[in-house]
């Protein structure tokens, strides 16, 4: 039974970091496109970003400075099961619900393309 479980989030000062993690069972990530997206309060669900089976990485568009800054960063260990998103210098606009995400999207960021979620872990910067 496919479940996704994620974890690291908190509350953090501005500038701070955390990195979220996402447990997979049920299958093997290596062959799943798997995706982190984020829900701030009163906002629709966004992509952050995205890692296909073979590790290339693409991140939406409005995280995709903060990804060649080392500000946002998504990895995976496929023996682990595990998805990371790696985030530092939070800012508050940071602050939402983040959700990991499986499957295989025909367009890599929509929420709607994927087949798996996990109930999500929040983050606050304050």
């Amino acid at each position: 039974h496919v479940q996704l479980v994620e974890s690291g989030g908190g509350s953090v000062q501005t500038g701070g970091s955390l990195r979220l993690s996402c447990a997979a069972s049920g299958f093997t990530i290596r062959n799943y496109c798997m995706a982190w997206f984020r829900q701030a309060p009163g906002k629709e669900r966004e992509g952050v970003g995205n890692i296909r089976g073979d590790g290339i990485v693409t991140y939406a568009d409005s995280v995709k400075a903060d990804s060649v800054k080392g500000r946002i960063t998504i990895s995976k260990d496929n023996a682990k099961k595990t998805l990371y998103l790696q985030m530092n210098s939070l800012k508050p606009e940071d602050t939402a619900m983040y959700y990991c995400a499986a499957g295989f999207p025909l367009i890599p960021l929509v929420a709607r393309e994927y087949n798996y979620w996990g109930q999500g872990t929040q983050v606050t910067v304050s």
